[in-house]
């Protein structure tokens, strides 16, 4: 018969590590802590004056300059040039009131190209230092007119998409470090 042995398990202890932590590898930079989340801008502060009224129903607006460019070899490779610049942009509001709508048309009826100012302002009160930024866009023409659309159970919106030259678009106010 064989013979019954009874086999104990060796616990082995590691021996202690010289561990020494780097409270440097996990310590924040300075701009983590200034530019927290609370410090993101939120567009519900934002506001847009049309040709110095206010949009109080505006729910988007964007302003852009779109760099026009041509391509340029140089040997095999493909590179740019800088052509022209052009301005793009639209804003949405949640439809109250007709604002310019049937001036712009009737203007667009009679072959005039009427042109407007838009000011963009963010002034969200967590901005860094309290700061606001503040866009104004000249010499804004407007590309369709939408004089009517809804749909059952919404609010209605209406969408204004412009263009304009950017030599007429400045920054009144910017959020600076």
């Amino acid at each position: 018969m064989p013979e019954n042995k009874i086999v104990t398990p060796q616990i082995v202890i590691p021996k202690p590590m010289d561990f020494k932590m780097d409270l440097q590898l996990f310590a924040r930079d300075p701009e983590d802590v200034e530019y927290r989340g609370r410090r993101r801008w939120n567009g519900s502060y934002g506001r847009v004056w049309w040709d110095g009224q206010l949009l109080f129903e505006i729910s988007k607006f964007n302003g852009k300059v779109v760099a026009d460019r041509e391509d340029v070899l140089i040997g095999n490779s493909k590179d740019s040039k800088i052509v022209s610049l052009t301005g793009e942009g639209s804003f949405t509001i949640k439809s109250v009131i007709n604002r310019n709508i049937n001036k712009y048309l009737e203007e667009w009826k009679n072959g005039h190209d009427p042109r407007a100012n838009l000011v963009g302002l963010i002034d969200d009160p967590d901005a860094v230092d309290g700061q606001k930024e503040r866009c104004s866009i000249d010499n804004v023409w407007f590309n369709e007119l939408t004089l009517m659309n809804f749909e059952k159970g919404q609010v209605v919106e209406k969408e204004f998409p412009f263009g304009f030259t950017p030599e007429d678009a400045s920054f009144i106010e910017t959020v600076s470090d």
